[in-house]
Formats: C-alpha cells, sequence, structure tokens
C-alpha cells in the first residue's frame, strides 16, 4: 500500500525567483507576532520534561514528527541526547503515542505550533545539537512560496538555534532552494540526492521510496556565522 505516491508536481522548475527579495525583507526585520498562551504552555512542558531526564542531554529537535516513527528512531540513535517530536496534529501524536512496543525514555512529543515553538527556544537561548526537517509540507505552488520554511518569517529564528541542520525531501526544488536560503544566511549547506538505509524514518521516507522517487537531503553543520541586518 505504501508504493503508490506520485511525484510533486508544480509550476516550477527551479528556484523561486523572489526568494532572495523575500529573505532580504525576512533578514532585515524581526518577527514580531504574539506567542500563544497555548504554544508558551507546551514549551514550557516540554523543557521540563528534558530537564527532569538529564538538563545536560544534547537537544534534538524532530520539527513536525508527524506520527512520532523519527522521533522514536532519532531517541533510539542517540541515546545520550534528549529528542523532542513537535507537530501540530492531536490525531498524528496519538499515533506516536500510540506506537508498537516501549518507547525511549529520553524522547518527548508536543503538541505546538512550530513557528512558535522554535522562537521560545531561541527566546530561552537553548541551542540544539540536530534539529531535523523531515519531508516538509513542500507547498509546490508558486504562489505559495512563503509557507515553505526557508521562505517565512521564522526563518531567521530557526537558525539561532545551531546544531546540524538535515532537511530531506522528494522535491529538489525545496532542497535546492533552502540550500540556497543558508548561503544567503551566509552557512554552507551540502546537498546530495539520499537512498534511505536500514529504518525509514518517517511513514513518507518509505511512501516515497518505494514508489521508486528520487530523495535528497540538505545537511548543514552548527559551525556558520549568519547574515546580520548590516550584512
Amino acid at each position: 500500500m505504501f508504493a503508490n505516491s506520485r511525484p510533486v508536481t508544480s509550476r516550477q522548475s527551479a528556484p523561486h525567483p523572489d526568494l532572495e527579495a523575500v529573505l532580504t525583507r525576512h533578514f532585515g526585520h524581526s518577527f514580531q507576532k504574539p506567542i500563544s498562551a497555548y504554544n508558551h504552555a507546551a514549551f514550557v512542558r516540554a523543557t521540563e520534561v528534558w530537564r527532569e531526564w538529564n538538563p545536560r542531554a544534547p537537544l534534538i529537535l524532530d520539527a513536525g514528527c508527524g506520527v512520532g516513527w523519527s522521533t522514536a528512531r532519532l531517541a533510539r540513535a542517540h541515546p545520550d541526547c534528549f529528542v523532542m517530536g513537535v507537530d501540530q496534529s492531536a490525531h498524528r501524536l496519538a499515533r506516536a503515542r500510540a506506537q508498537p512496543g516501549t518507547l525511549p525514555a529520553n524522547l518527548v512529543f508536543i503538541r505546538a505550533n512550530l513557528v512558535d515553538f522554535w522562537r521560545e527556544l531561541a527566546d530561552a537561548g537553548i541551542t540544539l545539537s540536530r534539529h531535523y526537517l523531515l519531508y516538509p509540507n513542500p507547498w509546490p505552488k508558486p504562489a505559495h512560496l512563503r509557507r515553505r520554511w526557508h521562505a517565512h518569517p521564522v526563518f531567521p529564528t530557526l537558525l539561532q538555534l545551531g546544531g546540524v541542520l538535515e532537511c530531506r525531501s522528494n522535491w529538489k526544488i525545496y532542497i535546492d532552494e533552502l540550500a540556497l536560503a543558508l548561503r544567503y544566511a551566509g552557512c554552507h549547506p551540502d546537498v546530495r540526492s539520499y537512498a534511505p538505509e536500514g529504518e525509514y524514518l518517517t511513514p513518507f521516507e518509505r511512501k516515497y521510496s518505494e514508489s521508486g522517487q528520487s530523495l535528497w537531503v540538505c545537511r548543514m553543520s552548527g559551525d556558520r556565522r549568519l547574515r546580520t541586518e548590516d550584512g
């Protein structure tokens, strides 16, 4: 039932021509939208669980974790780290918590809006060891550029969190745009095709791979100098 996924289709055949102008605006203006009380409470809960487990444990963020396959696999692969799986869907998180077997102790699933959650982390001065964006919604219509994470006003805040950033997608244009946005910010990403080895990290990864689609990854280490308003 997994090998039935269609490739992403779009009128875009290359990175969006407006991307640099959008980035210039976002890096030149701070994002002032108020953080909701619900998302603040979710952030407080997530950090409490992390510190109860081990306040010195490096932090991994599984951003948009969905049904939590990736969160559990990352927690098992990095037993000395604490993994936060954040998603805004209560239904998906219920499935995450009901996974077969015993979930690792070094993880927590949190329902929150990522835009606010990223900003809460940055405002608290928390840095990440690893940061995963696994198969985000590509928003392939050209008019939806600003809904892609690298063209969203929160993107400069996302980069403040540091760590090894890894994004996987089955739409190469998304990965190419992300790499352009990272280079704009003074970073040095690595882009390459990706073939899963061993366990799939997410159901989407399994579905796309078994459907014969090409997968792509953009990785960037935490050692970087970010662009400022003054360039």
